[in-house]
């Protein structure tokens, strides 16, 4: 006890430690001692070795603590060993050599297939210009995959419509080529038309706001959550949502992960990989909700 007394004193006086942070490495290191002498009542601070470290932290894994929360309760430990062996409190650091758990990357979001169904509704829609162009993005980032900065460059000639294709420029100035259906073709051909009827704009960007600018990535940003907001309740609802949309409709539907991947640009087949891991727990939920016994 006096050991984390003198610590967090020293975090107190010395370091000028915050109540709030001072209270948070009280509790950790309380919570720590508490785990170890449970454990083994013959364990002290200077006894105590890398192993009951990494039990302590799979117990606070197996009880749903996070990466995150495990990892900061690890530096306190970190900090308070760094301490003790500079005041000579202890002959060792155990902790100096013990790895946190790797944090958990986030599953991407995305929208239902019902959901980009509602939205893409003709009658959701009117016949203004700027309804035409936001439907017209949005089809362009479901159908295609690609991001935001590579919607806002697209240029006219970039767009193929004799062989469905558009080409984009991505990440490291690389260049891909995208296919693209009917449906995306007719709604293209009915945003261009109402796009040359702008009164003045002399840009070769494909996207132009009403005003006959190129849009701006704001303005795609807006237009893109306004829309998504009426058919979901995803706290993330930004055009790279709709990105996540088109890879994961991909893969549902049987698509080959490496043509995901060339698709969206990714330099590596393990950033694809990713979005398996949400078709998966898309399945794993209807499993659940359709199976009688799951």
């Amino acid at each position: 006890m006096m050991q984390i007394d003198d610590f967090l004193n020293y975090l107190r006086y010395e370091r000028n430690r915050s109540p709030r942070t001072i209270k948070s490495y009280g509790d950790d290191l309380h919570g720590f001692e508490d785990f170890f002498q449970n454990l083994d009542s013959q364990l002290t601070w200077e006894t105590v070795d890398s192993d009951v470290i990494r039990d302590w932290m799979a117990s606070l894994m197996d009880s749903g603590h996070t990466a995150s929360t495990v990892n900061r309760r690890l530096s306190a430990l970190r900090s308070f060993y760094r301490y003790a062996l500079a005041h000579g409190q202890v002959d060792h650091d155990p902790a100096y050599a013990v790895k946190g758990p790797k944090k958990q990357r986030p599953l991407p979001q995305f929208l239902k297939e019902s959901e980009m169904d509602r939205l893409l509704d003709p009658k959701m829609w009117d016949d203004s210009y700027q309804s035409v162009l936001e439907r017209t993005i949005i089809m362009m980032f479901y159908e295609t995959g690609m991001r935001r900065s590579e919607l806002v460059s697209l240029t006219l000639e970039r767009v193929d419509f004799t062989h469905h294709e558009v080409k984009v420029h991505g990440k490291r100035d690389k260049e891909r080529i995208i296919p693209f259906g009917e449906e995306l073709e007719a709604q293209l051909s009915r945003y261009v038309a109402e796009r040359d009827k702008l009164e003045e704009h002399s840009s070769d960007s494909f996207f132009l706001n009403q005003k006959g600018r190129p849009v701006t990535a704001g303005e795609v940003y807006v237009w893109v959550r306004r829309n998504l907001s009426k058919v979901c309740t995803l706290k993330k609802r930004s055009p790279h949502v709709l990105r996540h949309t088109f890879a994961t409709a991909m893969l549902n539907h049987k698509a080959d992960l490496e043509s995901v991947k060339q698709l969206l640009g990714h330099a590596s087949l393990s950033t694809t990989e990713i979005y398996t891991h949400t078709t998966f727990e898309q399945l794993k939920r209807e499993y659940i909700e359709a199976h009688p016994r799951a």
